[in-house]
Order: structure tokens, then sequence, then C-alpha cells
């Protein structure tokens, strides 16, 4: 009985551990909030953004503001543009404002 315990402690444990990186490494209310902005991009794209050292809020979150604006954006161009040393949040405000 008191392995049965044991493995079952050391079970949660485990579970818990691989849903704490989960959910630090995954930005899912990012993800969720893009969704629901009507910005298609995939979970697995907000990974990648990670795995490059870039940061998925500065390039969704100006994504979404120029969705609601009504251009036509995708997150490539801008994640190239942020690799580039650019300000993505700025570069969308101006095309906004033009």
């Amino acid at each position: 009985m008191n392995t049965m315990v044991l493995r079952s402690i050391i079970t949660i444990i485990i579970v818990a551990v691989l849903l704490i990186m989960f959910f630090t490494f995954v930005p899912v209310g990012l993800w969720i909030s893009a969704m629901a902005s009507g910005v298609r991009i995939g979970i697995f794209s907000l990974i990648g953004m990670r795995l490059r050292r870039v940061s998925p809020p500065r390039i969704v979150l100006p994504l979404i503001k120029a969705t609601k604006a009504g251009l036509s954006l995708n997150a490539n161009e801008l994640e190239a543009h942020y690799l580039a040393g650019g300000n993505v949040d700025g570069v969308v405000d101006a095309l906004i404002a033009s």
C-alpha cells in the first residue's frame, strides 16, 4: 500500500512540474487573446518565437492591433522586422496612422 501511495505522489509531482514548465514556455494566454481577436497564429508559431529568442508579445500584440485596424500583416513579416532590430510597435502605429 505504501508503494502505491508513493507512486501516486511522485506521479502528481511530475505532472505538476510538467504543467508548470509547459505554461511558462508556451504563452497560452497570448494565444487565446490572439484567437479571440481574429488573429490566426498557431501555438507552435509562438513556441518557435521563443526558440528564436523573440518575445511573442512584442509580435502578437502589434499584430492584434493591426488586424483590428484592418491591416493585413502576418507574424513572419513582423518577426523579421523585429530580428533586424526594428521597432515593431512603432511601425504598426505608423501604418495605422497613415
